[in-house]
């Protein structure tokens, strides 16, 4: 891990496989789910579900090659945009040092009590913008 993203390290599992022996699609947006876990103890430490403050405004995925089962996946996670109350988040995903998938997904830090959008305050802001920088390989 540099020190401008999050890094982790994922043993597929089985379960997680198609007949094709690829993982299926719909496992790489959970992996990029535990790899956020990082950014989200950034706006909640104790990651208290009581007091959550992001939302999911959205993500994209984009399969580049196939992810097998039997060799482990490295998740790469930084900050590709900071907003006034959102950010941006790119994931990559990478096996054997190909990069198979690409994942954008759009946080809200969010007051669920009164279901408003918030600022970003300027000490996480600062958090988030020095995990602005890809390591683009494996």
């Amino acid at each position: 891990m540099s020190a401008t993203e999050y890094s982790l390290e994922i043993q597929p599992r089985f379960t997680e496989t198609d007949g094709l022996g690829h993982i299926n699609n719909t496992v790489i947006p959970v992996w990029c789910e535990a790899a956020r876990t990082p950014i989200f103890e950034i706006f909640n430490p104790e990651l208290d579900l009581h007091q959550w403050n992001l939302i999911v405004a959205g993500f994209t995925v984009a399969f580049i090659a196939p992810t097998y089962y039997g060799k482990n996946v490295t998740v790469k996670t930084y900050v590709s945009r900071i907003g006034n109350s959102s950010f941006e988040l790119t994931q990559t995903c990478w096996q054997a040092g190909n990069k198979t998938a690409e994942v954008q997904t759009t946080l809200v830090h969010y007051d669920y009590h009164s279901e408003k959008s918030r600022p970003i305050p300027e000490d996480i802001r600062g958090m988030l913008a020095n995990l602005s920088g890809p390591s683009e390989s494996n």
